[in-house]
């Protein structure tokens, strides 16, 4: 085995915590890379598997981006004297000139600031953030025709080739 090989299982694995139903709730456009402030007790937690972004999403505060709702369940042999807060506010770290476009983009149009992922890159915990606009309730329903006419055009593709 390489050493290349051995070397990448050390970070725990690529994909921490996928937000599915943000791609259901809304038309997503832009995506951003954000690193999180977190505290040594989290991280654990992230390790072992307890982190949830399903309900989670950004917010500008004086010039900084946070995040809301994520939740990181602690685990039972967390330090003592630490209190843990699952549902506690974290920092989103950016360049100035990404939260600058940030502030921008949600404050004059109307955009929302949606975490679609969490993922380790080379031992740090990244969130994807992305630049969503809410979907209606028709353009939910189209999705999924559509969704469903594609599953079934594949189907049909398939059968059409195993008979030839």
């Amino acid at each position: 085995m390489s050493k290349k090989a051995s070397k990448d299982k050390g970070n725990g694995g690529g994909t921490i915590a996928l937000n599915k139903r943000a791609r259901h709730e809304y038309h997503l456009e832009q995506k951003f890379e954000a690193g999180l402030a977190l505290q040594g007790w989290e991280l654990k937690a992230i390790r072992a598997g307890r982190a949830n972004i399903g309900e989670s999403y950004a917010v500008v505060k004086s010039g900084e981006l946070f995040l809301f709702g994520a939740q990181i369940t602690p685990l039972i042999s967390a330090s003592s004297h630490v209190i843990a807060d699952a549902q506690r506010t974290r920092k989103l770290l950016l360049h100035k000139h990404e939260i600058d476009e940030l502030i921008g983009r949600v404050q004059r149009d109307g955009y929302t600031l949606v975490p679609t992922a969490l993922y380790w890159k080379a031992n740090k915990v990244k969130a994807e953030l992305a630049l969503a606009k809410g979907k209606q309730t028709h353009d939910k329903r189209d999705a999924s025709k559509e969704r469903d006419w594609n599953r079934e055009k594949q189907r049909l593709l398939r059968r059409h080739n195993k008979d030839a």
